[in-house]
C-alpha cells in the first residue's frame, strides 16, 4: 500500500440523475458519469449540481488515490474498504483508468483521510 497517495478534494460533491431524454443541464462538468437503466449517473461539485438546478444526494467528499491503480489489480479496493468498514465510514468507489477515487460522507473525511493514510504507512 505504500504510495497509496490519498488526495482529499476541497469541494463538496454529490450524485444525480439524469433520466433518458432529459437535456443535459448546460454548464454540467461532472468529474464522473456512468449509464444506468435509470438514467445518467452523474458526479459533480454539490455547487454545480445546484448551480445546473439538477436535484441531488450531496455531502461527500472525494478522494483521490495517486497510487496507479491497474485495472485487473486484485485487492487494493479490498484493502482500503475493510479498513473504512471498522471505522464505520461508508465508501462509495470509482474506478477509473489510472486511480481510484473514493466518495466518503463529507463529515467523516478526516477521518478517512487518516485511516488511508495510516495503510499507506510502511509495515
Amino acid at each position: 500500500m505504500a504510495g497509496l497517495k490519498p488526495q482529499l478534494a476541497e469541494e463538496e460533491h454529490g450524485f444525480a440523475t439524469i433520466a433518458h431524454g432529459q437535456g443535459w443541464p448546460r454548464g454540467l462538468v461532472p468529474v464522473a458519469t456512468f449509464a444506468e437503466d435509470e438514467g445518467a449517473s452523474v458526479i459533480a461539485k454539490t455547487a454545480m449540481l445546484e448551480a445546473v438546478g439538477l436535484d441531488h444526494d450531496g455531502g461527500w467528499a472525494k478522494i483521490s488515490l495517486g497510487y496507479a491503480s491497474s485495472l485487473d489489480g486484485v485487492g487494493l479496493t479490498a484493502r482500503f474498504s475493510q479498513a473504512l468498514t471498522e471505522a464505520g465510514i461508508p465508501c462509495n468507489v470509482v474506478a477509473a483508468f489510472h486511480h481510484d477515487h473514493l466518495f466518503v460522507p463529507w463529515s467523516r473525511r478526516q477521518d478517512a483521510m487518516a485511516i488511508l493514510s495510516e495503510l499507506e504507512a510502511p509495515e
